[in-house]
């Protein structure tokens, strides 16, 4: 008797996986960016460094119809601050055109990534990741990473490591989705 108890609880608990496990995998893949699929939504602060006078909410939904580039990096992190020259240069280059650059710092202190910026003249915005959620649900783990999503919030490219952003090549790479 106690065998066949066993068994059935076996066989219920493998029917509630079989039946309950793809909905959450799904759920969580879902909000997991990947190359070719809608990159997750988010609504993130940006950190006032001055070039604006004041901050905003950013949410990626409301930049539908814009390429956008997401910058992930940290004010520690030497390859990203390396890249951020050529990144004002594209940002400027691409002024008056569908298309945002947004900076999201990871693991880093708010004000020294402020800091950083503005003794730089760096006018791009800086988003504040507070609670990690936006990394996690880009799978960053490692800086600097970009992100670029087209005007339909398709993610469409994922680089890791440090670019010349104003080389024709990275130009072409946000030019062929505006």
């Amino acid at each position: 008797m106690k065998k066949m108890i066993i068994i059935l609880m076996l066989i219920i608990a493998g029917l509630a996986l079989f039946f309950f496990m793809p909905k959450e995998i799904e759920r969580v893949h879902r909000a997991m960016a990947a190359v070719g699929l809608k990159a997750p939504d988010f609504e993130l602060p940006e950190l006032d460094t001055g070039s604006k006078g004041s901050s905003m909410i950013w949410r990626l939904s409301e930049l539908r119809g814009k390429v956008v580039f997401i910058n992930f990096w940290a004010s520690w992190c030497d390859e990203c601050k390396k890249e951020k020259p050529a990144m004002q240069r594209l940002y400027e280059k691409m002024q008056g055109r569908p298309f945002q650059m947004l900076t999201i710092i990871y693991r880093d202190d708010a004000k020294k990534a402020v800091d950083y910026m503005k003794i730089n003249g760096y006018p791009m915005p800086v988003l504040l990741d507070y609670d990690m959620k936006v990394a996690r649900n880009y799978s960053v783990r490692e800086v600097p990473v970009t992100f670029i999503i087209d005007k339909e919030g398709i993610v469409r490219e994922k680089i890791i490591g440090r670019r010349q952003w104003d080389s024709p090549e990275a130009i072409g790479l946000i030019e062929k989705r505006l």
